[in-house]
């Protein structure tokens, strides 16, 4: 006697109820799945590039907004600050080293940040063709931002106004690729990096061109004498021992500055986000709970049904274990129904969204491998349908069989 036959035979028989039952477990198991993803995912590149960087200096405004734009570059900037200001404070020997960035622009959504050699060796990201930029206007791209674009070593392109790739375009003055990144596992991949005297120099010329557009403008010597003084967007830092948390402090108190806190900030923003994955991951456990029950309703109702076809099997020898090992078997196979196509859709899902992040963000969350917290989840799902198919099956046990045959 094949039990796995009869039990599938046995679940296609009911077709409802075990759609239902399949269902409802494979829902939980989806959401809880791609619960574990994003949070591994997201968890892994929030850590890989904020690792390093124990402070980040702009103007006043929102500390997370500051460090998600000038760390993740996923937010708008709060603004620019002086440079001379930023490196005099950053002078302090608690601080270990501060790399300047400067951001305003993008190319097809790409944002173009100024910035030195000291922001590429703090990602450890290494030139795979042509050179580091050295000279105004020469850009190194990220890998992504290669294989978006179609930019390859030596094209030119002129850079908009803007983040969102929808605002003015500088044509009069053109950005060169001198290099292409190897491909980092970090925020590098997408960025286009250039010197900071670039971002300057192409804002400067692009206010001298809209200046000569003004008719009757008057213009005089004293005008060019006094030079604007040179912004950037935000200071990296990093600290020579945790005292430094002092210096953010000072700056906070004392200064027109921002300081913000990576470490801070982000466990307070995983905090906020937490209140609503702890909800979903409730509910996905609710529901595979309830999948054990809609288990238990149809098996306990399948039982009564089938009381003479049982106490009929039993008389031509087979052994009540047999029909209590085919009743778990019928739970057990919609148990893994449920993980395989849960795993499939959590899947899916993480695509999806991985998608519409990479069209936002430009960050890609496409690890698609079985993570051991879901074998947890099997052995969850496995328990839930082998404990509520065994409450009905032990009926088989108190089952009499000469009673049963003689009622029908």
């Amino acid at each position: 006697m094949n039990l796995f036959k009869i039990s599938w035979a046995n679940l296609k028989d009911k077709p409802l109820s075990s759609f239902l039952s399949g269902l409802l477990m494979t829902l939980g198991i989806t959401i809880i799945s791609l619960l574990l993803l994003l949070n591994k995912q997201l968890d892994e590149q929030f850590s890989r590039n904020v690792k390093g960087i124990d402070m980040v200096l702009g103007a006043k405004g929102s500390p997370l907004q500051l460090i998600l734009s000038s760390i993740y570059q996923i937010d708008s900037p709060t603004g620019n600050i002086p440079l001379e200001d930023a490196e005099r404070l950053t002078r302090n020997p608690m601080i270990k080293t501060a790399i300047p960035l400067s951001m305003g622009d993008s190319y097809k959504t790409f944002r173009i940040v100024g910035t030195n050699k000291k922001y590429v060796d703090h990602f450890e990201a290494t030139v795979g063709q042509g050179t580091l930029f050295s000279k105004d206007l020469e850009v190194t791209i990220g890998a992504r931002v290669a294989e978006t674009t179609g930019l390859k070593l030596g094209d030119t392109f002129a850079g908009s106004h803007g983040l969102d790739g929808n605002g003015e375009e500088h044509g009069e003055t053109k950005y060169k690729v001198v290099g292409i990144f190897n491909p980092s596992n970090s925020v590098i991949d997408q960025l286009i990096l250039t010197p900071l005297s670039s971002v300057w120099a192409i804002h400067e010329h692009h206010e001298e061109h809209e200046g000569e557009e003004h008719e009757g403008e008057a213009h005089t010597d004293e005008d060019h004498d006094h030079e604007a003084p040179r912004e950037i967007t935000s200071m990296l830092v990093k600290f020579r021992n945790p005292m430094g948390m002092m210096v953010a402090r000072g700056i906070n108190d004392n200064s027109k500055l921002l300081a913000a806190l990576p470490a801070i900030e982000i466990n307070r923003l995983f905090d906020l986000l937490g209140i609503g994955v702890d909800t979903l991951r409730g509910l996905a456990v609710a529901i595979m709970l309830i999948a054990g029950i809609s288990v238990f309703v149809s098996l306990y109702n399948s039982l009564k049904e089938r009381k003479y076809e049982m106490a009929l099997m039993l008389s031509m020898g087979a052994g009540r274990t047999q029909l209590f090992g085919m009743l778990l078997l019928e739970g057990l196979t919609l148990s893994l129904i449920g993980f395989i196509l849960g795993l499939v859709f959590s899947r899916i899902g993480l695509l999806l969204f991985s998608m519409r992040a990479e069209r936002n963000f430009h960050y890609s969350l496409n690890n698609l491998n079985i993570l051991p917290e879901e074998w947890l989840v099997l052995g969850v799902a496995v328990l839930i349908g082998i404990v509520a198919a065994a409450l009905p099956a032990l009926g088989v046990y108190r089952m009499n069989i000469s009673q049963t045959l003689a009622e029908e």
